[in-house]
């Protein structure tokens, strides 16, 4: 779940991206893994779905970093944030569920995706 103030927009990585409304210092708390909104699918469920269910969570869920017998779906706007190679966002560990920015985020100069590694 995000936890910052965020908006979607065209993204020059992938579509669509998530942006940041205002500035985010370094070390800010960006988005945590809440189990009650974000889901946790096992993969048995996922790979016996098909069509365009199946389609919906083959582009906005991911492996689960902490168990490799579950996906992540987010509930909101944070499944749209894109991976780079040079992220300003950090999820440090596998058993970490939240992601802190990296590098600060300025307001008003240009907008900043919201990206994780």
């Amino acid at each position: 779940m995000l936890l910052v103030d965020a908006y979607l927009d065209k993204s020059p990585i992938q579509g669509i991206g998530v942006f940041a409304k205002n500035h985010i210092p370094r070390g800010t708390l960006v988005w945590k893994l809440d189990p009650n909104y974000d889901r946790r699918i096992p993969v048995e469920v996922y790979e016996r779905e098909t069509g365009p269910v199946r389609a919906y969570l083959d582009r906005y869920s991911y492996p689960d970093r902490r168990d490799p017998n579950f996906v992540v779906f987010e509930a909101d706007d944070a499944r749209f944030m894109n991976h780079a190679d040079d992220p300003n966002c950090d999820v440090a560990s596998p058993e970490e569920t939240y992601a802190l920015l990296a590098r600060r985020i300025a307001a008003g100069m240009r907008r900043y995706r919201l990206e994780i590694g």
